[in-house]
Parts: C-alpha cells; structure tokens; sequence
C-alpha cells in the first residue's frame, strides 16, 4: 500500500475496484464469456469458484497466519475453514451415497485443533484436495 495525499491507496490495479482483493483483469475465477449449461455445470462452476477463492485466500501465508483466530474468543481461523470444508465435502458424499456416511476427519472439531503447525497446514491441504477430487469424480 502507498500513502498518496494522506490517503492509502492500493498497490495494483484494482486500484480502480476499490471494493475488490484481486484485480479483475487476473482473477482466475473470472468466467466471462462463456456460461454452464445445465443445472450439474452451474453447481460444478459454482463450486470451482468457491473453492479456488479460498486457496487464494490462504496463498502465501505461513502456518501461523493462517492458525491466526479472526477476532477472539472465535476460533475461526483460514486454517480452520480449509479443514471445515474438507469436512464438508466428507459429509456432502455421505450424504449422497448409500451405506454408513464416512467417518470424520476431525473429531477434535475442525477449528479448535487448527494450530500453527506446518504439519497440520499440509495436512488440511492435503484433507481438501482428496476430499474435492472425491466429489469431482461423483459429480460427473
């Protein structure tokens, strides 16, 4: 950020989109021009947008910023919503699939155990994408 008359402006582009944390000429998430059709390529689009916001989210940030908790006493944390949404997508195939749904990923709850420990980081990354190529596979 540069200080310009008493006022901090924004490094990059987006300069011009105040009210927006990438500029919009590289976010990989923009689909302009063409659109889904159909109801299973709408939710896939939906789904690739939100989970790619959040890994761009938590690009760049070492285990202790992303253990950082929001605002205490919460426990949200990014480290937290990356093993939440690992345990989502879980409890999304049991829900759909016959049988016992899938034991879960973090008994000791998903944000409460999120600590800045590289090995917890690589883990949640790690629960995540399996979790998501799961449900890629089922969702075709």
């Amino acid at each position: 950020m540069v200080k310009v008359s008493g006022q901090t402006q924004r490094w990059s582009r987006a300069i011009v989109y105040p009210d927006m944390w990438v500029d919009p000429d590289d976010d990989p998430r923009d689909s302009a021009g063409d659109r889904p059709e159909g109801e299973l390529a709408t939710l896939q689009d939906y789904l690739k947008s939100y989970r790619l916001t959040l890994l761009m989210k938590c690009e760049g940030l070492d285990a202790g910023q992303l253990a950082r908790r929001s605002v205490p006493p919460s426990t949200m944390s990014l480290l937290g919503l990356l093993r939440h949404l690992a345990e989502v997508e879980r409890d999304w195939r049991g829900w759909i699939l016959p049988g016992e749904p899938p034991s879960k990923l973090y008994a000791g709850g998903d944000f409460d155990r999120a600590v800045a420990e590289q090995a917890v980081v690589d883990a949640a990354y790690a629960d995540l994408a399996r979790e998501q190529v799961a449900n890629r596979r089922r969702a075709r």
